[in-house]
């Protein structure tokens, strides 16, 4: 990051011109083991309760390269609207001056890394060939995660269920046009499941949404749609079951509504989370032990999957010349 003059901002269509999915997934792997093995400090975000569903968050972090925060809105609504559901900013500051030095758009550096650290974790715990991929959700996470799967492994059928069958039948006509493979709208998410090799949970359940009894042996599963203590979108039977990993221990420890449910009934203890996903990634603890293991990848979300991201994108904003310096 170099000492220019001002605070350089950038742009929605930038970062997603600047963060293609392959490479951040590679982001994520570094930022992730390095999260794991001491290289990164961050505090445990805070999220305060807006009311009506609508959150807003905190989350503050340092690595070697950078140190910021990403301030967050999260507003589930917006879909439905053609809105972002997360929007916000993520703020770095210069490593050697402790000057202000980047302000980038929140909501798309999210909406991509958080399913480039899922294709990440995929890669490291699903089977090598996993092929039938069921996305429970239809929301923008839903579109990132069919394509980042799609980068981790050869995806011959993708299975999408949501509440409304229409809304998941779009998102399959949307995503069989533009990864050449067969999509379809699954009635219920007993058949969207059923089967497959990789699931991703990514809604905003309140309460379970996938029943252990569907899920086959072997089978991956990215859990993201929950960021926070309280909503869930798996029962206990299917944490106890599954090789839980965590992408940040502290946080799912305290955050990670699935596995703190399944900890208040006496069903598991803290030594369930058998690995951080960046131990997995880093060669110190095994993920996938079995072909007939479930694995569970608990994505909460981390600030340095942010500013890994986010100076990526500077970086080669800089390069090429991109964003808008302001004098501030």
């Amino acid at each position: 990051m170099t000492d220019g003059t001002g605070l350089l901002v950038i742009d929605r269509e930038t970062v997603r011109r600047l963060l293609p999915m392959e490479d951040c997934i590679k982001l994520m792997r570094r930022a992730m083991a390095a999260l794991s093995t001491g290289g990164t400090r961050q505090l445990l975000r805070q999220i305060l309760d807006l009311g009506g569903g609508n959150l807003f968050g905190i989350m503050p972090g340092a690595m070697e390269e950078a140190f910021g925060a990403k301030l967050i809105s999260i507003f589930p609504e917006n879909f439905a609207k053609g809105i972002q559901s997360h929007q916000g900013l993520v703020a770095l500051f210069h490593p050697a001056t402790g000057a202000p030095a980047a302000i980038l758009h929140a909501g798309e550096i999210t909406a991509i890394r958080t399913a480039a650290a899922s294709a990440a974790a995929t890669d490291a715990l699903a089977r090598s060939e996993a092929a039938r991929l069921a996305i429970i959700g239809y929301g923008e996470q839903a579109h990132a995660h069919a394509v980042a799967m799609t980068k981790v492994r050869a995806i011959s059928e993708i299975r999408i269920w949501g509440r409304s069958l229409d809304r998941a039948a779009a998102l399959a006509a949307q995503l069989g046009a533009e990864l050449g493979l067969t999509a379809l709208a699954a009635p219920t998410a007993h058949e969207a499941a059923a089967g497959a090799d990789i699931i991703c949970t990514v809604t905003g359940a309140v309460e379970p949404i996938l029943d252990n009894a569907w899920v086959a042996d072997g089978t991956h599963i990215n859990l993201v749609g929950s960021s926070r203590a309280g909503p869930r979108e798996i029962g206990d039977d299917l944490v106890c079951r599954a090789r839980f990993i965590a992408d940040h221990r502290d946080g799912v420890l305290r955050q990670g509504a699935e596995f703190l449910h399944a900890k208040a009934a006496g069903l598991i203890g803290d030594d369930h989370v058998v690995a951080e996903i960046g131990e997995v990634f880093a060669g110190v603890k095994p993920g996938r032990i079995s072909a007939a293991d479930v694995t569970i990848y608990k994505s909460l979300g981390s600030i340095v999957q942010d500013l890994a991201s986010a100076w990526h994108v500077v970086a080669e904003a800089e390069k090429r010349g991109l964003g808008v310096r302001v004098g501030i």
